[in-house]
């Protein structure tokens, strides 16, 4: 298989998250502000530090199979 179709679902992917995370910043809702969010920090940072470590090393074992794949 080409490698083109991969680039091609990494560019939607890519314009589609960059499109949904401005869609939520210029929200009128996002605008507004929200009080509960200072008082739920930790749960939040706790909840975003899970999900780094779980995407993070998952990227990195995507990048080892693709370079022993396509580039070994």
């Amino acid at each position: 298989m080409s490698l083109y179709i991969y680039y091609i679902i990494f560019a939607i992917i890519l314009i589609g998250g960059a499109i949904a995370t401005m869609a939520i910043g210029f929200s009128a809702k996002n605008r507004e502000g929200n009080p509960d969010y200072d008082k739920k920090t930790k749960s939040i940072f706790t909840g975003l530090s899970l999900y780094y470590a779980i995407s993070i090393p998952l990227g990195f074992i995507a990048l080892v199979v693709y370079i022993v794949k396509y580039v070994m």
